[in-house]
């Protein structure tokens, strides 16, 4: 008999396991570049479902196995970067890729360890009713803890839902992610709750998506401002090995001075450059600087370029820093705040310094300290460079400091012509949205876009195509709640979170 029960529970072990990564493979396939965008609404049922079903030891253990299915599939682009430019062998690079997703998953063992304990401890209804704010709470926990990793954040997977994501004007996209939680809860409870609980659940959730549609919908009809300030963005393609190559400096230079008197036909008021665009860093190399100088005089144009500087310090320290150049020179800089952990820096390098020699793409650079809004010309603006426009919050200090316009300037060449470029672009939307402002993104070898304030994709250059383009922008004219207000939304998740924690603890259902 015991053997019966247990051959029976293994293949229901297994059964659930091939359901929960069939789910966490199809959530994934939500993301860029398959852009299934619509399963994302019904396919983090499976996994509320086991948790209302589990002890929270187990649903921890069930959910953990989800996310962490989710989050390999979603960065196994990083196979590329490792295997092109480190010197870890290929079975063994792996290793980290699972390790990030194994930490990443640990938020939805967390998410479904607390469903279960509070359905458990009071009711199955209360469970499902904190869901979407356990959720949040813990999408919130990543994009902050040990530097943060927002990347998969499931409002992410709407970027082309333009009626769906307005709402992120009021709450970011943590109010994407609430929405789709909310549905997907909805209909984990119509499975395990009885009718009446779940008409009541499938109502709420109706009415919270019917008010989302209407908001975006209201919110397209309005007229669109016209352009104030006409942008052009440089996209060279060179390939990540030649960019710092000195035998490859002067085709670089060149390539970039042919675009930009290229781009100077559509009479632009700001040339934009990817990050890092310069051959050297522009403040060492004095000839280098005088090019661009007279560049910007030739074009009739300021030139907003990415490079790397050299502080004057014993010993020099670098830094990944934006120039806006004119005729005068440089008028304004912004070094890099927010840097890539174990790509421009390594945390404990005491502990592990010993990483940065097994791979060519880690640096060890200073950040900046403060998030510089450049006056202009044209309009005062901010720049966030590579991945720091992940980061809302960050993005939200230019806009409180003045800026009109964000430009993002970044280099994905490191991940080839893998999803990750298309999964960076696809959280750029939502910047333009949250601040209702234009959103300028030069990217070297793509994908560099032109976004306006509706989170709309205006205009882009795909992957490895070298070319210029051109549009006429407005600037940010007023605020918006999630301007004013920040990350107010994840603050009520985490009181929530924290209050149902409280309250289960202090009573069980009798």
């Amino acid at each position: 008999m015991g053997r019966l029960i247990g051959a029976s529970a293994l293949r229901e072990d297994l059964a659930l396991a091939a359901l929960l990564s069939v789910s966490a493979i199809g959530l994934a396939l939500a993301f860029p570049r398959t852009d299934w965008d619509g399963v994302a609404w019904l396919l983090v049922v499976p996994v509320i479902v086991t948790a209302l079903s589990r002890a929270p030891r187990v649903a921890l253990g069930w959910g953990w196995f989800f996310g962490t299915v989710f989050f390999l599939v979603l960065l196994r682009w990083l196979g590329h970067t490792f295997t092109v430019y480190s010197a870890i062998p290929w079975p063994v690079m792996w290793l980290p890729i699972v390790a990030l997703a194994a930490y990443c998953g640990l938020y939805v063992g967390a998410f479904t360890w607390a469903v279960s304990w509070i359905g458990r401890r009071r009711a199955p209804a209360l469970a499902l009713a904190a869901a979407p704010f356990l959720w949040v709470t813990g999408e919130w926990v990543r994009a902050r803890l040990l530097g943060g990793f927002p990347w998969g954040t499931l409002g992410y997977s709407q970027y082309l839902r333009l009626p769906v994501i307005q709402i992120a004007e009021l709450g970011g996209v943590h109010a994407v992610s609430f929405v789709l939680v909310a549905v997907n809860t909805a209909v984990a409870g119509c499975l395990v709750l009885p009718w009446r609980g779940a008409l009541a659940g499938a109502a709420l959730a109706g009415t919270l998506l019917a008010a989302t549609l209407a908001f975006g919908s209201a919110r397209l009809a309005e007229p669109a401002r016209p352009g104030e300030v006409t942008v052009a963005i440089v996209q060279p393609s060179i390939e990540q090995p030649l960019k710092f190559d000195p035998t490859h400096a002067p085709t670089t230079l060149g390539i970039y001075t042919s675009l930009t008197r290229l781009a100077s036909a559509e009479h632009p008021d700001l040339v934009v450059w990817p990050e890092t665009a310069t051959p050297a860093a522009l403040r060492g190399d004095p000839r280098l600087l005088n090019t661009l100088i007279a560049l910007s005089r030739t074009v009739k144009a300021p030139l907003l370029v990415g490079s790397i500087d050299v502080k004057e310090t014993t010993p020099p320290r670098l830094t990944n820093s934006a120039f806006l150049l004119t005729e005068r020179g440089i008028v304004d800089r912004y070094d890099k705040i927010h840097l890539v952990p174990f790509g421009e820096f390594v945390p404990l390098s005491g502990l592990l310094g010993f990483i940065r020699g097994w791979a060519e793409f880690i640096s060890e650079l200073d950040p900046g300290a403060n998030a510089v809004v450049f006056q202009g010309p044209p309009a005062p603006f901010g720049v966030v460079i590579c991945y720091e426009g992940i980061f809302p919050e960050l993005v939200r200090e230019f806009v409180r400091g003045g800026a009109r316009l964000m430009v993002n300037m970044t280099n994905d060449a490191w991940f080839g012509r893998t999803d990750g470029p298309w999964q960076h672009l696809a959280m750029y939307p939502f910047r333009a949205v949250e601040h209702r402002t234009a959103l300028v993104r030069a990217a070297n070898t793509g994908v560099s876009v032109f976004i306006v304030p509706t989170g709309q994709i205006l205009r882009r250059l795909s992957l490895y195509r070298r070319a210029v383009m051109a549009e006429r922008l407005p600037l940010r004219a007023g605020e918006t709640l999630y301007s004013r207000f920040g990350e107010w939304l994840a603050y009520l998740a985490l009181g929530v979170t924290v209050g149902t924690l409280v309250a289960s603890a202090r009573g069980r259902r009798g």
